[in-house]
This record gives C-alpha cells, sequence and structure tokens, in this order.
C-alpha cells in the first residue's frame, strides 16, 4: 500500500504455482532453522502436496522439503514441520488450481462493464474479464493482512505510476495502479503466498503487474470482492 502523491491465457500459470523445491533446498536461508524430527499435524495432507512418500511420519527429506516450501514462501519458523500455517498455504494453492481458466463461474464479478479487473480475496486470486471473456489470469495475489484489509466494492483505476515508490513505508512499488486511495496493484519480490499480507494492495509476481499495466488504462473498473481468511 502507498500513498496517493505521484512519484514519478495464465501468465503465471496456476497449474504452476510450486517451484521445484532443488531451487531453493540448498540455499543457506533454507538452511538456516533446525530441521525438526517432529511428525506435524498435516503430515500425509503435505507429504501429498509435495509428493512425498505419504506414510504419516517425518522423515529427514521431508523435512527438508517442507523447509525448502517454506522458505521459499516466506513461511516462519522454517522447520519443516507439517502444521496449520503450511499446510494452509498448500491448501489454498489448490483452491487456486481448482478454478482452472473459470474463475468468474459463480459469476459475482460484474460481466456488463466491459474490461474489468476482478480480485476475490477468498481464493486470493485475480483476472481481466471483458464481458464475459476471460481476457488474462485468474493470477494469485497477496491481498490485505489483518488490520489492514483490501476494501471491497466497485472502484475504478485512478492513476497509475510504473516506478512509484510509497512514501509511507519507503519501498518500491513497480507497475502501480491505484484504484482505492492508496491501495493498487503492483508488483512485489516476494512470494505472493507469504504470510500475513500487504498493507492493503494487491500484490502481484512482476510478470502478472506488467501484464496488468499493459491491459489496464485509467478508469478501467476494478471490482473486489470476498473475504481473505485470517481477517
Amino acid at each position: 500500500m502507498g500513498d496517493i502523491r505521484r512519484r514519478g491465457a495464465v501468465v503465471l500459470g496456476i497449474t504452476a504455482l510450486v517451484a521445484p523445491l532443488s531451487v531453493v533446498m540448498g540455499s543457506t536461508t533454507a538452511q538456516a532453522a533446525s530441521c525438526t524430527t517432529r511428525t506435524g499435524t498435516y503430515q500425509k495432507q503435505v507429504e501429498r502436496f509435495l509428493g512425498r512418500p505419504v506414510d504419516g511420519k517425518q522423515s529427514v527429506n521431508d523435512c527438508k522439503a517442507i523447509q525448502a516450501f517454506q522458505t521459499k514462501h516466506a513461511i516462519s519458523p522454517a522447520a519443516g514441520l507439517a502444521g496449520p500455517v503450511t499446510w494452509g498455504v498448500m491448501d489454498l494453492m489448490n483452491r487456486q488450481k481448482a478454478v482452472g481458466h473459470n474463475p468468474n463461474k459463480a459469476g459475482t464479478c460484474p460481466v456488463n462493464r466491459g474490461r474489468i479487473a476482478c480480485v476475490d480475496l477468498t481464493l486470493q486470486l485475480s483476472w481481466i474479464q471483458d464481458g464475459t471473456k476471460l481476457v488474462h489470469g485468474p493470477v494469485p495475489v497477496r491481498t490485505g493482512r489483518d488490520g489492514h484489509e483490501t476494501r471491497t466494492g466497485l472502484k475504478k483505476v485512478s492513476w497509475r505510476d510504473v516506478d512509484h515508490v510509497s512514501s509511507l513505508y519507503d519501498t518500491p512499488m513497480p507497475y502501480s495502479q491505484f484504484f482505492d486511495g492508496g491501495q493498487a496493484f503492483h508488483s512485489v519480490g516476494i512470494s505472493v503466498w507469504g504470510q500475513p499480507g500487504s498493507h492493503g494492495c494487491v500484490n502481484m509476481t512482476k510478470t502478472d503487474a506488467a501484464a496488468y499495466w499493459k491491459l489496464l488504462r485509467t478508469n478501467d473498473d476494478v471490482f473486489v470482492y470476498g473475504r481473505k481468511p485470517g481477517t
């Protein structure tokens, strides 16, 4: 989230939500926390998600795989425990993947306003549609945390700044497109599944934020609905 002062097809692929664990398995960060020997409450579910042997018992390799996932998605502590926070992120990924190419199946996002960016807070998904035609997405997003919720309702893109920097948090907000005061679509350099969430903005990957920048214009509609888990 930033101030309003001016300073200055699926691209991500819901079917590829988890990058190869080998990318982070050998990193110093992934090994920073001690690897727990405890069997987690959601051991079987997490093992299944990660493609591990599903026996419901913690092993060294289970722990390393869980720890790598936690490190990649900023889940703390990254100790390799198959607990509720880790499974919550995985379960959300599963539910996002299940949406497929029909994110507005229930018709909640208006189809009578032409080009519109939709944000489903419950599933942490966003997409752009034109009438009933899906133009881009759905893509995973990271919305406002508890106490800084992304506000719901019908809005419009009010202004855009490709190289915006927040004066509130002194944080770069590339590809910013503001639609409700200081709340905007913009890219982040961390996992969009990272907890607990933004300060109200709709965080996206750089690839998706750049695509939104090309597709949306000032005065285009934005519709935000649902409720983010935990808020």
